[in-house]
């Protein structure tokens, strides 16, 4: 087993996985090393890569409001053993830029999805693991539904993450709406204005609401925050937002691939969910609502005293979802 493995305590299973949510002092001085850029779609994508060229393939996805420092202790435990590990920065963060001006700054589900589709196709990756959180897990659900041709398999933190936008208006229980305040804030024009005056400051108590056992420094927050300056972030986030609420239509050049979402397509890879139990945003579950979403093997992990950026918090055992689930391929 990989040192950095065993410096948390793995209970590999379908019920808890023990795991400590402390910074180590070390972790500190990693880097995510040089960033390469690649055309892709409608993109050029800022993304780093480590371990042998020629290993199998796994992407790891980030979510909002974070960046590739998510996976900055993952990617090399997965280097390690033998991956080649590709971590991209999504659209509106950090290095990635639109080739176009005129493209709509969609954050739309199909477009996150169409990135990583197309990101696979520029590296000329024909089939990986697929990795991700929150919005990066989304994009990972989107590819392995509607291409499992390209998708060894699935690593999700909180389940099945495309969205029922069709019903997008139901209301979800008082509490956890309360723990939504940023989506309802970003609706409106105040919020669109907040978000660009104080993009940092809504970050920071993101990332304490939605991990409070997770002991974050200023330094931590300030790699990833410097992601937040990409002069697409704002228009990126606010569309998101809107539209998985059902209040901003969609970019027409995935009108297509919307329709083939709101079928709410299930998921025919080999699977590995995870939920850490002190997230936030999403309470934890036993993973038996979401079961109907995968036809394949899925198993579902717990993770106590971990939040909402998983990988980030716990990434012995994101690291270990990902190398058993390339194992059952």
């Amino acid at each position: 087993m990989h040192p950095d493995i065993d410096r948390r305590s793995l209970l590999v299973g379908t019920a808890l996985i023990g795991v400590t949510t402390a910074i180590p002092a070390q972790a500190e001085q990693m880097s995510m090393g040089a960033v390469r850029h690649v055309r892709a779609g409608v993109l050029n994508i800022g993304y780093h890569e480590f371990g042998p060229a020629g290993g199998p393939v796994v992407l790891l996805l980030h979510g909002f409001p974070y960046d590739v420092h998510s996976y900055v202790e993952v990617a090399p435990i997965l280097a390690a053993k033998g991956f080649r590990v590709i971590v991209p920065h999504l659209r509106g963060h950090g290095p990635t830029r639109f080739v176009d001006a005129s493209t709509p700054r969609s954050g739309q589900q199909a477009a996150i999805g169409s990135d990583l589709l197309a990101l696979l196709d520029a590296l000329g990756v024909e089939r990986a693991v697929l990795a991700g959180y929150d919005w990066g897990g989304r994009a990972a659900c989107v590819v392995a539904a509607l291409h499992p041709e390209r998708c060894v398999g699935l690593v999700s933190v909180n389940s099945y993450l495309i969205q029922d936008i069709v019903k997008a208006a139901s209301p979800a229980p008082a509490r956890v709406e309360r723990g939504l305040w940023y989506q309802f804030y970003f609706t409106t024009e105040r919020g669109r204005a907040g978000l660009a005056a104080h993009r940092e400051d809504i970050a920071r108590i993101m990332w304490a609401d939605n991990s409070p056992t997770w002991r974050f420094d200023d330094v931590t927050f300030a790699r990833s925050a410097a992601a937040f300056a990409n002069p697409d972030y704002v228009e990126v986030v606010i569309h998101s937002y809107r539209h998985r609420l059902g209040l901003a239509d969609g970019a027409s050049s995935y009108a297509a691939i919307e329709a083939q979402l709101a079928r709410l397509p299930r998921i025919r890879v080999p699977a590995i969910t995870l939920d850490g139990q002190r997230d936030g945003v999403v309470a934890a579950t036993d993973g038996r609502a979401s079961a109907v979403a995968f036809l394949a093997p899925r198993e579902h992990r717990q993770v106590p005293d971990a939040g909402h950026n998983l990988p980030q918090e716990a990434p012995a055992i994101f690291a270990q979802a990902v190398i058993d689930v390339a194992g059952r391929s």
